[in-house]
C-alpha cells in the first residue's frame, strides 16, 4: 500500500448515499439531532448512529451534548468546502439525482450554502462584483481590490475581523443549480451575515432559503446591479 493520506477513506465515508444525505444536510450550518438526520437519511435511528459515529471518528463531524440530546455539525469549513467542491463537480458533469437544482423557486432563488449565499442572488453578487473590478480573478485565485475594500467599508463590514482566521477571504464556489461560480470564503460568509443584520433578509426555519424583503431585495439589487 502506498503511504499519504487515505483519500480512498473519505471517499468512501461521503459515498455512502445515507452518510451523504446526513452530510448535505448539515450544509446549512445548522447543528441537528440523530434522529433529524435519519429522517433525511430516510433510515433508522440505530442506523443513523452508526453512521454518524463513522463521520465523527474520521473528522467529518462534531458533536454537542445538551440535556439529553446530541447534535451534531460538520466539523469545520474544510469539510464544508470538500462538500461543495463535490456538489460543484457532480453538478458539472451532469450526475445528478433529479432535474438540475433545487425544485422550489425560493431555494433557486436566494438559499444558504453552509455559511454563504448562494443560488441566483449570490451568483448575482459574485459577477456583479467581478465586472465592478471589486473582485480580481487570478487563475483559481479570487481576491478583494482596493476598490472592493472600500465597497466592503461601506457597507459596514469590518474587513480585519474577516482576516484575523484561517479561511481564506475570497473563494469561488460552483452553483450547483446556476451552475455558475458564487462567493464564499470569510468574505462571502460576512456579507450574508451583514445582510441579516441589516434586515435585508432571513433565513426560513428548519430551510436553506434565504427570504429577502422587499426593501432588503430593492437595496440588494442597488448594491450588486445585474451585468
Amino acid at each position: 500500500m502506498k503511504e499519504g493520506p487515505d483519500i480512498a477513506l473519505i471517499g468512501a465515508l461521503i459515498g455512502d448515499p445515507a452518510r451523504a444525505n446526513m452530510l448535505t444536510t448539515l450544509m446549512t450550518g445548522k447543528a441537528l439531532t440523530a434522529s433529524e438526520l435519519a429522517a433525511e437519511a430516510g433510515i433508522t435511528a440505530q442506523t443513523a448512529s452508526s453512521h454518524l459515529s463513522k463521520l465523527e471518528t474520521a473528522g467529518l463531524l462534531s458533536q454537542r451534548k445538551q440535556g439529553r440530546h446530541r447534535y451534531f455539525a460538520l466539523a469545520d469549513d474544510e469539510v464544508g468546502n470538500l462538500l461543495e467542491a463535490m456538489m460543484g463537480l457532480a453538478a458539472k458533469r451532469g450526475h445528478m439525482r433529479a432535474r438540475t437544482g433545487p425544485r422550489d423557486p425560493a431555494l433557486r432563488k436566494a438559499r444558504v450554502c453552509y455559511n454563504h449565499l448562494a443560488g441566483d442572488y449570490g451568483v448575482r453578487m459574485f459577477d456583479s462584483m467581478m465586472a465592478r473590478d471589486l473582485l480580481m480573478e487570478d487563475g483559481e485565485e479570487i481576491s478583494l481590490t482596493e476598490a472592493g475594500e472600500a465597497f466592503v467599508g461601506e457597507l459596514g463590514i469590518a474587513l480585519s475581523d474577516l482576516t484575523n482566521t484561517r479561511r481564506p477571504l475570497c473563494r469561488s464556489c460552483l452553483d450547483w443549480s446556476e451552475r455558475r461560480s458564487h462567493l464564499a470564503g470569510a468574505l462571502g460568509t460576512g456579507l450574508l451575515d451583514r445582510f441579516y443584520d441589516l434586515g435585508w433578509a432571513h433565513r426560513i426555519e428548519d430551510s436553506r432559503v434565504v427570504s429577502f424583503t422587499g426593501e432588503g431585495e430593492r437595496r440588494f439589487r442597488e448594491c450588486f446591479p445585474e451585468v
